[in-house]
């Protein structure tokens, strides 16, 4: 009896485990070392800061926890119709929970901001600047956005840790005003964000797979 409690207690933590490392949902996105910006050809169109944003998923205790933030500003360069170059700034103190409940509004929320994760005093913004943009043309759609036709490659600045992400993205233009759409998985750790990343925590483990996703459009 004994022996068969153990095997089920070693069972049931290595499923909490396996739980806890769920990825999100999203597209694996390449990382590489900070690019060159090439100044692109075209003029600037203002983001709507009012309309897009920044989302990401983190995952947890075997479940996962969906936030956003608010685009500072931003613009696309744009060159006869389509989009050639951009860069967003990200409002970290912005960061919003889609939970509402309690529990994470007044013990996730804030220790997501603290120097555990973000450290938002110290470091207020993120940036993201377009370093490439090729069509996207192997036929395989995003695992979450449809349609996609372009492959984009970008530095992200967080915390004072520059990488460059490439991604699949959807980009539609309709009357003058530009939109892209995006899901993309990233290991937060490149970034310096490492609390909770060891399986030996258990429950407490939290994965370092990071969702990002963008709904960015234009004025």
């Amino acid at each position: 009896m004994k022996k068969s409690i153990i095997a089920l207690g070693i069972i049931a933590s290595f499923i909490t485990i396996i739980s806890c490392s769920t990825k999100p949902k999203g597209d694996e996105a390449s990382v590489s070392e900070e690019q060159v910006v090439d100044s692109a050809k075209g003029i600037e169109v203002l983001i709507n800061t009012e309309l897009s944003k920044v989302g990401f998923v983190g995952n947890g205790v075997g479940k996962n926890h969906p936030g956003s933030f608010k685009i500072s500003s931003g613009k696309f360069i744009v060159d006869n119709g389509m989009i050639t170059g951009g860069s967003v700034l990200i409002d970290i103190k912005s960061l919003a929970l889609d939970e509402k409940e309690n529990m994470f509004q007044a013990k996730l929320l804030p220790h997501l901001l603290s120097a555990d994760f973000f450290d938002a005093e110290k470091f207020a913004s993120a940036k993201f600047e377009i370093t490439s943009m090729m069509p996207y043309t192997d036929g395989k759609d995003s695992i979450v956005t449809k349609n996609t036709n372009y492959l984009i490659s970008g530095n992200l600045t967080l915390k004072e840790v520059t990488k460059n992400v490439t991604f699949s993205a959807k980009i539609d233009s309709s009357k003058g005003t530009y939109s892209a759409v995006a899901s993309f998985n990233i290991d937060r750790t490149l970034w310096g964000i490492k609390y909770g990343n060891d399986k030996s925590l258990k429950d407490k483990f939290i994965s370092e797979v990071v969702n990002i996703s963008l709904d960015i459009k234009s004025k």
